[in-house]
């Protein structure tokens, strides 16, 4: 067994809600189509009454070919998913799904897939499939009769085309949604300069590893070889990497009683060992106080620096003046054992984490004061970080033979790598909203054509009676436009719920984006226009006497 983080389940559950979204769409499109393509074939089944055929009789055909085209559709889709399985998994961020999980396609998963699409093909393709069966035999039959549209049956399709557009602007919705929440993210200040910043680990020899002084004295060497390489601004070593959670340790401001023991009541806040030169290598700005210096050594009063997060949620009054509490190192871990106080002496700039959405409180004392076996060097470069790897270890390896560079990452890497499911996300949203677009315009373009089709002889009588083109044009493509407007109408309320829906995962977007749905609404009605621009023209190309000849 394994599990998933709660991020990742919600994540799932929203890509999941978003292809259910659009195979409903599609569903509605195809029993449009359907609907459509019954009424063309009026005569056909006219005959078939006539010759004998029951309403049940017809019903059954037509529902059996809805049957065969959603089969059709689905062993297609199977096969389109085989193959695109690996594209979809490379593109995945690593972690997003645990180590345990089967991503090949199982049996029950085709399984499903493929009864979901029939299902759906039957329960759309019912509706379609009855209007077509109770067609007017007589009416029907009639030499050089038209093809008509039923009051009912053109009530229908408006219907459906206005629910379809209303589930495209949700759809399309969730998908500017998520596009400004990346948008927000990629530009929010995170804290740290990204640029010219490159991070790795080191295997240190576990002779260096028995006393704190020696791992301090291996590391003040090992930075110090580092930074005679040319074209280095700065080096410095660290307990964990900005843009990752920290370790969390637990804390008492000075004053307040502490534990002698039990420390689970306590509050916690993130906590970094780091050197002096961790705030010029990453461009973290000091907002009070000093930052640390290589006299801040195990020799000396114990100092800390907190982030401003730290001061709002846990200090009142003068930061410099307050003290706080922290177990001291084991040799084990970083953090346990008996408490210790930590003079304040400046405040950072917060630096985010946890997929760059949160300010977590943090507490950053001296790398020399207590030294970890394992940190996190990190280098400031003049030029690019990466041309720079080799120069570096073999500073590395100058220091000692045995040391390993291991793991060089540079700070956009890393970036790009906690950004890695936000833009993955944004990316199968967007790719849902394109498809919805594309089916939505499709559906105002299919009804607006066929009405266009079974109305040649009305527009050939207003031409007689003196309309010209342009009235034409105008007529057809208002009836387009209000099948619109009124769909983005019912959309609206649906694209809010969404909005409620995702405001976990989005970054910097309120409880309504008025900005994603405007634009949202624009692009849709563009596009409903844009699919009433042919049946238009055809419907201004009616030649009045050949129309009304064939009547």
């Amino acid at each position: 067994m394994f599990s998933m983080s709660r991020d990742t389940r919600q994540t799932l559950w929203r890509l999941l809600g978003g292809v259910g979204f659009v195979l409903l769409t599609v569903c509605v499109n195809v029993a449009n189509l359907l609907l459509a393509k019954g009424m063309t074939r009026q005569r056909e089944i006219a005959v078939r009454r006539a010759l004998g055929a029951t309403r049940r009789t017809i019903f059954m055909q037509l529902l059996t070919e809805s049957f065969l085209l959603a089969m059709a559709g689905g062993l297609l889709g199977i096969g389109l998913g085989y193959s695109m399985l690996g594209a979809l998994l490379a593109a995945m961020p690593r972690f997003t799904l645990p180590w345990a999980a089967d991503t090949r396609l199982s049996l029950p998963v085709l399984l499903f897939t493929l009864a979901t699409t029939t299902l759906a093909g039957l329960f759309f393709g019912c509706v379609p499939a009855w209007f077509a069966s109770q067609t007017n035999q007589g009416g029907a039959l009639k030499s050089g009769a038209q093809v008509g549209l039923g009051v009912g049956r053109h009530r229908l399709q408006q219907i459906l085309v206005i629910g379809e557009l209303a589930l495209a602007l949700s759809i399309v919705a969730g998908a500017g949604l998520a596009l400004h929440s990346f948008a927000n993210l990629i530009n929010v200040d995170m804290g740290v300069r990204a640029d010219h910043v490159l991070t790795f680990y080191l295997s240190v020899p576990k002779r260096q590893e028995a006393e704190p002084v020696n791992i301090a004295a291996y590391y003040r060497q090992m930075l110090t070889g580092i930074q005679a390489v040319p074209g280095m601004s700065s080096a410095s070593a660290q307990t964990g990497t900005p843009l990752f959670p920290p370790g969390m340790t637990p804390f008492a401001v000075a004053g307040e009683s502490v534990p002698d023991s039990d420390s689970s009541k306590l509050p916690r806040a993130g906590f970094r060992a780091v050197t002096p030169d961790f705030f010029k290598t990453f461009g973290v700005r000091m907002m009070e106080g000093r930052a640390f210096t290589e006299q801040d050594s195990s020799s000396n009063v114990k100092v800390a620096v907190v982030n401003e997060e730290f001061v709002r949620r846990f200090l009142n009054g003068d930061p410099l003046r307050a003290r706080v509490w922290l177990q001291q190192s084991a040799e084990e871990a970083p953090i346990p054992a008996a408490f210790t106080e930590w003079q304040i002496v400046g405040v950072s700039h917060d630096t985010l984490s946890k997929s760059m959405r949160e300010h977590i409180p943090e507490i950053q004392i001296p790398f020399w004061q207590s030294p970890s076996s394992d940190p996190v060097i990190a280098v400031r470069t003049a030029g690019n970080p990466d041309s720079m790897i080799k120069s570096i270890g073999a500073a590395v390896h100058s220091v000692d033979s045995a040391a390993i560079l291991a793991r060089p990452r540079t700070m956009e890497e890393i970036r790009n790598q906690v950004l890695a499911s936000d833009r993955f996300s944004m990316v199968l949203f967007v790719s849902f909203g394109a498809i919805a677009l594309m089916l939505a315009t499709l559906g105002v373009y299919g009804v607006v054509s066929f009405s266009v089709a079974s109305r040649r002889s009305e527009f050939a009588v207003r031409m007689a009676l003196g309309a010209n083109r342009m009235n034409l044009v105008s007529l057809v493509v208002r009836q387009g436009l209000s099948l619109a407007v009124t769909g983005l109408t019912v959309g609206l309320g649906g694209a809010y719920l969404l909005n409620q829906g995702m405001r976990s995962a989005l970054f910097g977007v309120g409880h309504i984006d008025f900005a994603v749905l405007g634009g949202v609404a624009l692009l849709l009605l563009l596009a409903a226009l844009l699919a009433c621009v042919v049946p238009a023209g055809r419907a201004a190309s009616v030649e009045p006497m050949q129309a009304l000849r064939t009547e």
